[in-house]
Formats: C-alpha cells, structure tokens, sequence
C-alpha cells in the first residue's frame, strides 16, 4: 500500500527531470552555436562578419524579452501564482550592485550608438540596432529581476525553464563578445608597448576590426570610440551577474522549499572602521598605480621595469596583507564551536562552486609565470618579483576561499526563545516591594509549582513572603544567597557575550578589509593593467601566440573571481 501511494509522487517528477534536461541540453547547443559564431568573426573566417554574429545576438536578446514581457504579464494577472520564495536568493545589496553596471552599460550603449551614427556610412545596419536592442533587453532583464530572482516557480514549469535556461546563455553569450571585443582591444595596446621592452624578435599584427571610412565628427568619434574601451568591464560584470541570478531561478523551479523567517541581514558601518579604513589605503594606492603603470608601461624601456616592479611590490604587500587576514579568521572561526548549514541551497552552492572554478583562471596564470621564472636563460630584474607574486596569487586565493566557504555555511547565531528578560523582585525587610535592575535569565519552560500562592521563578529564588519572622530571616537567607548567583551567572554571561562580540568584531573588519582589497584587485586588470601581458618573459618561454590564448581565455575569470569576492564578502560582512 506504502509503494503503490508513493509511485505517483516518484512518477510524477520523471517529466520534470526530463524538462530539466532537455532545457539545459538546449542552452548548451545555444551557447555553443554562439560561441563558434564569435570565434569565427574573431579569426577573420571567410563569410563570417560582425554582422552574423550581432544578428544572432539581437535574436536571443528578443527572444528572452518576449519571454519576459510574458511572465511579467502573468504574474500580474495572477498574483498568487507564486507564493513560495527563496530569500537567500537575488539580495538587496545584489539588486543594487547589478543596478549599477546596468546603467553604465546604457552608458556604454549610448556611446555605441554615438560611434553608429558618426560611420554610418561603412557600418551595417545591425552595429546601430544591436545597442538599441540590448538599452531595452538591459532596462527590462534589471526590472525582472529586481521583482522575480526570488520566484520559486510552480506553475508552466517546463515551458519555464526553456525561458529561463535562454536567459542565462542570452547573457553569458553577451559576456563572452565583451569579454572578446576587450581582450582584442588590450592585445593591440600590448603588441605596441613590446617593442619598447626590447622583444622585437615578436612580430607584431594589429588585428583592427576598426571602420574602413572617416568619421563625420573627429572629436566625438575620439571620446565614444575611447570611452567604450573603458565600459566594458562594467558591461562584463552586468553580464555574468545577471546569468549567475538566472541560474538560480532556474535551478528553483520546481523546487520544495522550507517555510521559516529569514533574518534580514542589513549592512552597517559600526565596528568595522579599522577594516575600511586599511581598505580605504589600499583602494586609494592601487588606483594611483594603477594611473602611474598606464602612464609608463610603453614610455620607454627603463620606465616600463620600472612600472612593473612597481606593481609587483605593492601587489606583493597586498596579497600578503590579505593572507595574514585570511588565516586571522580561519583561526578564530577554529576557536569556535559553531556547526556548519548544510541544507540545500542553491544560491550558496552556485557562489562556492563559482569562486573555486574562476580562481583556476588566475592559478593557471600564475603556475605559467613561475615555470616561465625557471625555464628562461635572461632574468631580466623586474621577473623575480614577478616569482612571489605569482606564489602568493595562488596562496591567497586558497586561503579566501576557504574562509568565504566557510563563513556563508556556518549557521547564523539565535536568539534563544527561551531567554527572556525578567526583574527581579527582591523583598527588603520592611513590607515595601523593590525592582532591581534587568538581568537576561534563562526561563525553565516548566510549569510553576502549585504550593505556594506565587510561581518561584528562579531556583533558590523569592517566594510568597512567611508571615513569621523565621520566615522572614529565612528570605533573607535565600535572597543572599540567590544575588551570589545571580551575580556570578550574570558575570560568566557578559564574559561570554563581550568574547563573542570582540570575536565577531574582528571578524567584520577583515571582511570589510578583503572587501575592499577584491575590489581593489579587480581595477588592474579590468582597465589594462596586466603585467602577464607586459613582462614578455612567458611570450618568450611559451610563444607569443599560445602564451596569449592562455591570458585570454583565464582572464576575464580572473577579473570576475575579484568581484564575485568581493560580493560574498559583503555578504559575509552582514551575516557575521
């Protein structure tokens, strides 16, 4: 009878499991077809144009809006369709910071459209309708999510996870031509600057997708073909941001989720002002050198070693810095006895998967420069430095990921429901009543006792007072020897509460501090800082042209693995 009752339910979730697998095979053959399209436009395939490649993109970005516009408008018309919600699923501060690189990717859009308008003349149709398509795809896809990332789906669920599964390669699709449209920007710059190091032996062909007629307006041209360059990597981040929400809805759908209250989390400033202040000095000093390198990397020989070594030693320092915090907080969360939350999450699940997988694009990086440190026959001076730097990279990255791992699975501290705050009354030798100040005890939960005309609320506490005065000495027996306690108790609390929290205040201003460091490391390589470009030591050891496949395949994991970081260790930051 148990079997046959069960059946159903076991039946039943076949379809879903079939329609989780065929969305996911649909996406993938999506994003490949995509990937291959782009990769031909990349190397100049014949028959293969810009064109192609931003006609297929302006198709997936309608379709994902017609598929918005329909479950906006569902939602609307049935507003109880969706009841259940994930709430570790598309945070404030998350909403927030997608919010922001969305409007600068309108920027950026606007900027295109500029450029359009100034070579219409040698341009296709579609470079001027594809920033028009991803303003409206852009201002749309922030609403929905802004409204539905917490949506956990139950209704039209097969036709929902095509929709959703779309959604996610639509944008990874659009990261990848950023991260393409970038990358190909930033190797011409690094093929220029070579020859000033000396490594003339490479051969140096600019791969210039750049307009064949002139602009209309010189000055303008100037600032939207420059300023997009600098976009870009907003755009990026906006991309992989909003996939890294899809997905989670889309591994939602369907799924049985636990009623209980969740604890808001909200972000304050208090106790945390070492940390940012540290943050502060360091996002202050990197910036300027970041602005120093761009300025002498390709000056001139002696002035490009010397921005490198430049760099090295103050990345060097800062990734130190960041280990000595890392392991500062490994080590109080092991003076800790906390058990760690193992429910099934799948937000959780995608931020630690995600900073384990995009942390190997760097490892990859920075294992290339320590073999390239030992093969070469020429050290030049600025390489040693490259050798801590890549070992530290490495090391770092380790201990951070234990630490964010660790920190968004520990189950957050609870309010015992058994501790209530209660006065305690204390009855003086005469026959008046007095209120002693509060103290925080724990309540038994039993049933008070039936003798007696008052409940005896602590062990050894007051009772109803005796009429005689045996009765009353006696009172005053108990009630000394019930302070005693009461003060020791009290005082074995406070001990605990005040080892907690200096605990806790710690651990809130390393978090703010490697918030502020990520956030700080993301800003080299995002805007043209890249020493794995400009030291020429592994071009020589691998080969110009594999050395370059590698840093443009691992990079722009890389940069993300900075700002994925830096939003778990906001995270990590509100919940301690």
């Amino acid at each position: 009878m148990e079997q046959a009752a069960g059946c159903p339910a076991v039946g039943g979730s076949y379809p879903q499991k079939n329609a989780e697998i065929l969305s996911s095979q649909y996406g993938i053959n999506l994003f490949l077809a995509g990937l291959l399209l782009t990769f031909a436009w990349a190397v100049h395939a014949v028959g293969i144009s810009k064109s192609h490649l931003l006609s297929y993109l302006i198709t997936l970005m309608l379709i994902q809006v017609l598929w918005m516009l329909w479950y906006l408008c569902r939602s609307c018309t049935q507003r109880r369709l969706i009841q259940d919600k994930d709430t570790h699923a598309g945070a404030r501060w998350l909403k927030c910071g997608i919010t922001l690189f969305a409007v600068i990717t309108l920027i950026l859009d606007s900027f295109k459209i500029g450029y359009y308008i100034d070579f219409s003349n040698c341009l296709s149709p579609t470079e001027g309708i594809f920033p028009v398509t991803h303003a409206v795809h852009t201002i749309l896809q922030v609403y929905f999510l802004w409204c539905h990332a917490k949506d956990v789906i139950q209704s039209f669920k097969t036709l929902e996870r095509f929709g959703v599964i779309h959604s996610v390669f639509t944008n990874l699709l659009l990261w990848t031509n950023g991260v393409l449209t970038e990358s190909k920007h930033q190797l011409n710059e690094h093929k220029e600057r070579l020859i000033t190091l000396g490594f003339g032996n490479i051969t140096i062909v600019l791969d210039d997708h750049a307009p064949q007629c002139n602009c209309t307006t010189t000055t303008f041209c100037s600032i939207f073909s420059q300023g997009i360059y600098y976009l870009y990597p907003f755009n990026i981040e906006y991309h992989i941001l909003a996939s890294t929400m899809l997905y989670v809805l889309w591994k939602n759908i369907g799924r049985k989720v636990e009623h209980h209250q969740q604890n808001k989390t909200p972000f304050k400033f208090h106790g945390i002002t070492v940390g940012m202040i540290f943050g502060l000095i360091v996002l202050t000093s990197t910036i300027a050198i970041v602005v120093v390198y761009l300025i002498q990397i390709g000056g001139s020989r002696i002035k490009s070693e010397l921005a490198l070594i430049m760099f090295y030693l103050h990345a060097i320092s800062v990734l130190a810095l960041m280990c000595t915090a890392g392991i500062v907080a490994l080590l109080i969360y092991r003076l800790e006895d906390r058990s760690l939350d193992n429910s099934k999450n799948p937000a959780r699940k995608l931020d630690a998967e995600l900073l384990v997988g995009t942390a190997a694009g760097s490892w990859l990086l920075s294992w290339g420069s320590i073999l390239a440190i030992i093969c070469a026959q020429g050290h030049p001076a600025y390489t040693w430095y490259n050798l801590p730097y890549s070992i530290l990279v490495i090391i770092e990255k380790y201990i951070q990921n234990l630490f964010i791992i660790e920190s968004i699975h520990r189950e957050q501290e609870k309010v015992n429901d058994d501790i209530k705050t209660l006065r305690i009354v204390t009855i003086s030798r005469g026959s008046t009543l007095s209120l002693s100040p509060l103290y925080k005890e724990i309540y038994n939960g039993r049933a008070a006792r039936d003798s007696g005309d008052m409940p005896c609320l602590f062990q050894g506490s007051i009772c109803g007072r005796e009429n005689d005065g045996a009765g009353v000495a006696r009172e005053e027996t108990n009630q000394d020897n019930s302070s005693v306690m009461h003060s020791a108790s009290d005082f074995s609390f406070c001990s605990r509460n005040s080892v907690t929290n200096n605990k806790r205040r710690i651990l809130k201003n390393i978090a703010a501090f490697l918030f502020l460091c990520n956030l700080s490391l993301w800003i080299p390589p995002a805007f043209g800082c890249r020493p794995e470009y400009d030291n020429g030591l592994e071009e020589i050891v691998f080969g110009f042209e594999p050395w370059i496949i590698v840093v443009n395949l691992a990079m722009p994991f890389s940069i993300f693995y900075r700002m994925h970081s830096a939003a778990s260790l906001f995270e990590v930051n509100c919940k301690t």
